[in-house]
């Protein structure tokens, strides 16, 4: 290939693994180290007693975003795993044990939510229209803008849409105008406890979670979440990309105002170009000199971010009655644990939390007759991490878990591991321990984002959870495809 270069790629999370697989798509050399011992950040699997736990993501949602990803290499996700539509897409519990199970089917959702409120199913039509703009505008058109002006957002149907889109209202109050029982207000917003803000504080248009949620569907990839980053590197690798393992990244070497290498394992290896698809903190604090950096430590240290999570991995020896794939705990106050978890930024006094049961839908996931558990509190970045506060929250949590399912559980555990604060910044140099990147809230929106190009160096990029388009999967695919169609363009 005529001018074919040399570029690398920091971090093979689900950003990392689109970015490389669109350059080496060009005809490019590619390489991608990683600094843990196999790829997918926080999608990673570990295998223990006979069980297979996904480390992070579990939801998957906006199935139509994977799609088009695999579809731009001549794929469709059933070349590399089978994906099953849940049914109920997820449960939650609320105070006294009553459950609302979620169904896929539209028509049953709306005679639920008309069930629990008089003229909710109208409302949730009507919400569910605005929704659905919402989605085709935000995933369709602005998740894909690298965010570097607002001459971007200036589209003829933008301005004419702009009020469509809520931009400038908050979530709870439009959840507010459509429905009035804490049932379902608790189900309409629990996607944005993911995004990093208070409902008041996260803008309107972020219903598009719902229109992804309830009108499109929970899926799951047979085999677990794995599946996915596994088949990008598939997709990467037949491309010609190169993957090195246990290899952090230790600097960024300038010359002439353009990266010319990075050192790895104490060697200097030359680069043409470098998305960053790790820690955007920790590449610019740790591996880039101060003169070459986007922000300094005070700007990060202004900045909300989404929270870290307190996660517990459990193989039990016996079937646990009641639980769905997915189940939110709602048992206890969500306003308090959301205080919690972004104004007093303390560990919460009554957590809510979600746990995830893969094994009642793939047999893989565990030996036959037990069960796979994943029980996920979300909690603030930055607190103390220890050993006896993930024992406290462990009794909590199980106690109420057990007391919902009325069969006991900690005495049939055969294999338990936690993860939380010190494990995030550990494994991905996750500024806070974040889990989830940054908060959405409306300062921190769109082009309000941590910026996609390195505005001293002509050749480094940045990808991942910490820059536009945002936190998620799909949000984090689409990252890396921006990143890398700019450093081609631009570079």
């Amino acid at each position: 290939m005529k001018n074919k270069k040399n570029y690398t790629v920091i971090g093979s999370g689900f950003s990392g693994l689109a970015a490389s697989a669109i350059i080496a798509n060009q005809g490019h050399d590619v390489h991608v180290y990683e600094k843990n011992d196999q790829i997918g950040g926080r999608a990673r699997q570990f295998s223990a007693e006979g069980f297979k736990f996904d480390m992070g993501p579990s939801w998957y949602w906006m199935p139509d975003v994977i799609e088009r990803f695999y579809n731009k290499f001549g794929y469709t996700s059933s070349d590399f795993y089978e994906l099953v539509k849940l049914d109920p897409g997820f449960k939650v519990i609320f105070s006294g044990n009553e459950e609302v199970s979620i169904p896929e089917n539209w028509d049953q959702l709306c005679e639920l939510f008309e069930s629990i409120e008089k003229g909710a199913s109208n409302q949730l039509v009507k919400f569910m229209n605005g929704a659905k703009y919402k989605y085709d505008i935000g995933i369709n058109h602005l998740v894909y803008q690298p965010g570097f002006s607002l001459l971007e957002l200036l589209r003829l149907d933008l301005v004419k849409g702009l009020f469509k889109l809520d931009v400038f209202s908050s979530f709870s109050s439009h959840v507010r105008k459509h429905f009035k029982d804490p049932k379902l207000i608790a189900i309409m917003e629990f996607p944005v406890l993911f995004l990093g803000a208070m409902p008041r504080k996260t803008p309107a248009l972020y219903s598009l979670m719902n229109y992804a949620g309830l009108k499109m569907g929970t899926y799951y990839p047979m085999g677990g979440f794995s599946k996915i980053p596994q088949a990008l590197k598939i997709i990467a690798e037949n491309k010609g990309v190169n993957f090195h393992l246990n290899s952090p990244v230790e600097k960024i070497l300038v010359k002439k105002s353009k990266v010319h290498q990075i050192q790895v394992n104490g060697e200097d290896i030359n680069v043409d170009g470098l998305i960053a698809s790790a820690d955007y903190h920790h590449i610019e604090q740790n591996l880039l000199s101060e003169p070459y950096r986007n922000y300094s430590e005070s700007y990060w240290n202004k900045k909300v971010f989404a929270p870290s999570s307190l996660i517990f991995y459990l193989g039990v020896s016996k079937k646990i009655p009641k639980l769905s794939h997915h189940n939110l705990f709602f048992d206890e106050n969500f306003e308090n644990h959301a205080k919690d978890l972004y104004e007093t930024k303390s560990w919460p006094k009554k957590p809510l939390f979600y746990t995830c049961c893969p094994s009642k839908t793939d047999p893989s996931v565990a030996p036959d007759g037990m069960e796979n558990i994943f029980i996920l509190i979300p909690v603030a970045t930055g607190l103390e991490d220890n050993e006896n506060l993930r024992e406290k929250y462990f009794e909590i949590i199980m106690s109420r878990l057990e007391k919902y399912t009325n069969t006991k559980i900690v005495n049939n555990i055969i294999y338990k591991r936690s993860y939380c604060i010190s494990d995030f910044v550990s494994d991905y140099n996750a500024y806070g321990g974040n889990a989830y990147g940054l908060a959405n809230t409306l300062k921190q929106t769109a082009n309000l984002k941590p910026k996609l190009k390195n505005n001293k160096l002509s050749n480094l990029y940045y990808a991942g959870q910490l820059t536009v388009p945002g936190p998620g999967v799909p949000p984090a695919i689409i990252s890396g495809e921006v990143a890398a169609n700019q450093l081609l363009k631009n570079h």
